[in-house]
């Protein structure tokens, strides 16, 4: 099969020429300037950050979650004249579940929470969280600033100290100032509000543009029950648990095991089914708190309707959650979907999907809005997954792309080309081998990426 035109050779006779397609690029970017005009005046953005095009258009309204409360201050860990510590203080008899990043060079932090996470307890509990520094590849320094801060918590919250969970995220390999940390904690604790989880969403961010938030409600046993979350995430962003940070509450009554369970095939269908840059961080967490504050029946067994209808609601947020962070992966401009089927197996079908979803030239292809389905080709070829040449079938969204080893008739370079200037794309391949399946979500790789990288710790 000969090569497809060259995308330079098609534009050259297309009325999208390059002035066109710089005229659409400065369009572009002027909806992203007065998006972050109308963030920045609603105090959902930083100031000195250029909005994803891909953001929401405005912070959803989050319910308040009995049982919970929140508070935020800038202790200067890194970042000058911003909040960057948020605390959450929850009920007696809250349960905890969480997943964690499987990192071989996982954070202090990281490490304490793990150990912490499958204990029950009547107690309450709390979590503590600081942006501008992971606290990670730091040695026993590190442990020793988790131990001082979740004592302090701990000591002024009247709570046992394995109930207080902290998080790091920032910059790997420097000392956390915990002091300035510990110093903030008396101010925070009288600051405690059961509606500051938008204002906890902004002090976990690094180099995200917008704070990440998402609700659902759920009836069970004639009740409503409230979940609420926030999430960091932007850069580092590949799966092997949940690459970012991720807090999620609600007011459901839940036995531990019962919500672990639920947080863990939520996680693996949701936080494992992205990837940024294809870079799994050393710091990430997901922890998930159910206060049991509603008037709702218990959730004690995982095969009951009302555990399944109350898994649905909270894999709904944690989808969401996951989406909001490849929106916001550095640099992004598209955001990408890949669905593979037909596979030998689900895992078979995960591996094409992840080549694809994590190749550089794929996505630089997507960046370009170069319709190069060849670079596709390539990603499924070196995946490991079993595939036949003369088998499998791409597609652009509903264009039918390349089939049976070759191009389709119908598919024109213009077709692809049309397709790929929108900002929400869909990478779908059909093995035709069997039944596996497999989603995942992704973004463009663009120059923007390398800046906000290279600049990083400057």
């Amino acid at each position: 099969m000969p090569p497809a035109p060259s995308r330079a050779g098609f534009f050259m006779g297309c009325p999208m020429g390059k002035k066109t397609k710089k005229l659409k690029a400065k369009i572009k970017a002027l909806k992203a300037q007065l998006k972050h005009a109308d963030m920045l005046q609603a105090g959902l953005a930083k100031p000195d950050a250029t909005i994803s095009p891909l953001a929401p258009d405005a912070f959803p309204k989050l319910p308040v979650i009995r049982g919970v409360r929140f508070a935020t201050a800038m202790a200067g860990v890194r970042y000058a004249g911003r909040a960057d510590v948020m605390l959450a203080h929850l009920a007696p008899g809250t349960v905890m579940a969480g997943t964690f990043t499987r990192s071989a060079t996982r954070a202090a932090s990281v490490l304490d929470a793990q150990a912490k996470i499958g204990a029950d307890s009547d107690t309450g509990a709390a979590i503590l969280v600081n942006s501008g520094n992971a606290n990670a590849f730091t040695g026993a320094a590190g442990g020793q600033s988790v131990q001082a801060i979740a004592g302090a918590v701990a000591e002024l919250l009247e709570l046992p100290s394995s109930r207080v969970f902290t998080s790091s995220t920032g910059v790997i390999g420097e000392a956390l100032p915990d002091q300035r940390i510990t110093d903030v904690l008396e101010g925070l604790s009288g600051a405690l509000a059961e509606d500051a989880l938008p204002d906890a969403a902004r002090a976990i961010m690094t180099t995200d543009t917008y704070p990440k938030g998402a609700a659902a409600s759920v009836t069970i046993g004639g009740e409503t029950v409230q979940i609420a979350g926030i999430a960091k995430g932007s850069g580092m962003i590949a799966p092997d648990m949940a690459t970012m940070l991720v807090y999620i509450f609600t007011d459901a009554k839940i036995t531990r095991s019962a919500l672990q369970s639920i947080v863990s095939r939520g996680t693996d269908a949701s936080f494992n089914c992205i990837t940024v840059d294809s870079d799994t961080s050393t710091s990430d967490m997901l922890l998930v708190a159910a206060t049991g504050a509603s008037d709702a029946p218990l959730i004690d067994d995982v095969a009951s309707p009302e555990a399944k209808s109350f898994a649905d609601a909270l894999n709904s947020v944690m989808l969401d959650l996951a989406h909001q962070v490849v929106r916001d992966g550095e640099g992004a401009t598209k955001f990408v979907e890949v669905a593979v089927s037909g596979a030998r197996s689900d895992a078979d079908a995960r591996r094409v999907a992840m080549a694809i979803a994590n190749s550089p030239l794929v996505k630089t292809a997507v960046a370009g809005e170069d319709p190069n389905w060849g670079r596709v080709v390539m990603a499924i070829g070196k995946s490991g997954a079993e595939a036949d040449r003369d088998r499998l079938s791409i597609r652009f969204g509903p264009h039918l792309v390349a089939y049976q080893g070759q191009a389709a008739p119908s598919y024109t370079e213009e077709i692809g080309a049309t397709y790929m200037q929108g900002q929400e794309l869909v990478i779908g391949v059909d093995l035709r081998l069997g039944v596996g399946a497999a989603k995942v979500w992704t973004c463009d790789l663009t120059n923007r990426y390398i800046e906000i990288n290279a600049d990083y710790r400057s």
